[in-house]
């Protein structure tokens, strides 16, 4: 069982459900069934605070994804995927910013693949 853990207030739509339902979706586009990861949602000035703290960028952002075990985790048993925070006031798609996250926490980099990430994500975003 993949459990997903939503934290932070949340956007009037999409639902609790639904984030949890794109999250399950997205990790089962890479045969992840059990394990772990957390949604939270967070202020302008956190997500600010994170971008600083990781990226080294001053500003705020819509989503940041934090990975935990990593893409090439060879242990038997449930991930610890790790965290996707996402800021609402820079998100204009929530369920968007949900699968993208979660598409970098399976490993997954649109800055250095030939397009792959973005079209799965558009796939999944379809369903």
């Amino acid at each position: 069982m993949l459990e997903i853990e939503v934290v932070g207030e949340l956007p009037a739509t999409p639902t609790r459900a639904e984030i949890v339902r794109l999250a399950e979706l997205t990790a089962a586009s890479a045969d992840i069934e059990r394990g772990h990861l957390a949604v939270e949602f967070v202020d302008s000035g956190a997500i600010a605070d994170l971008n600083r703290s990781h990226r080294g960028k001053d500003e705020p952002t819509d989503v940041l994804s934090f990975p935990i075990d990593g893409a090439d985790r060879d242990a038997a048993g449930p991930r610890e995927l790790g965290d996707v925070v996402i800021c609402l006031e820079h998100t204009s798609d929530v369920r968007e910013a949900v699968v993208h996250g979660v598409l970098h926490l399976l490993g997954m980099d649109h800055e250095s693949d030939d397009g792959e990430m973005l079209a799965l994500q558009a796939e999944l975003l379809s369903w």
